[in-house]
């Protein structure tokens, strides 16, 4: 068997904590060395945001997989491509590097050539995505609602019962629930659309910042009245 580095990457420092998508991603990487006669030796996991931060420099367990692959003269093995970047300068710095690297949802003969047309293709999406968020969030504020529940306010009026917090929570699905449906569309896991929330800086309607598949998929299921927190 050719020997491989795996790398892996999560976005919050809670999901490096539960380990929500890392399981996924390590999954995807063992199943697809299995198949195409892979060992992974190592296997180098990254909690970082992904806002602004492609430099390798911020990057310290993707430069120590590229520096033990370099050594073994062997390839990286990532489950997804954006698990590296969505960034096409990013993706033309890795190469660089002279360290080969497969995608293994984009298959091991997939070049270089290859992943630089990927990379532009997941970074055009993503400004796409960002300015239909930015429009819906705009319209969202000029209906007069705030987005994250209620940001420092005075504390909600509990005597309103239950119909009340339901009218809110169903508001804010409305707003919201667009957007999720949108990135659902285009073939995201719920997992992957609740990084993509949090990417955004969208809190939930209770103002966390951190969003489970779980709270997702409230938002996307019409007949569920539950809050999306």
């Amino acid at each position: 068997m050719q020997k491989a580095v795996a790398y892996v990457r999560v976005s919050t420092a809670k999901q490096g904590k539960s380990g929500l998508g890392m399981d996924a991603q390590l999954a995807a990487i063992q199943h697809f060395a299995q198949a195409e006669g892979f060992s992974v030796v190592e296997v180098f996991t990254e909690v970082e945001t992904g806002k602004g931060s492609d430099a390798l420099s911020k990057r310290p367990q993707l430069r120590n997989a590229l520096d033990k692959a370099r050594v073994m003269q062997c390839p990286v093995i990532v489950a997804k491509l954006d698990r590296l970047s969505r960034d096409v300068a990013f993706i033309a710095g890795l190469m660089v590097e002279r360290v080969p690297f497969i995608v293994a949802e984009l298959g091991k003969d997939a070049d270089p050539f290859m992943l630089h047309i990927w990379a532009a293709m997941a970074e055009k999406e993503r400004r796409m995505i960002s300015e239909r968020t930015k429009v819906a969030l705009a319209a969202a504020k000029a209906r007069g609602v705030v987005l994250g529940g209620n940001r420092g306010g005075p504390a909600p009026d509990h005597a309103k019962g239950t119909a009340a917090i339901q009218a809110k929570a169903a508001a804010f699905k409305g707003h919201v629930g667009p957007i999720i449906a949108d990135l659902h569309a285009k073939g995201l896991s719920l997992r992957a659309i609740a990084t993509e929330l949090m990417d955004m800086g969208i809190k939930t309607s209770r103002g966390r910042e951190t969003w489970t598949a779980a709270a997702v998929k409230r938002c996307l299921d019409p007949d569920q009245n539950a809050a999306c927190a």
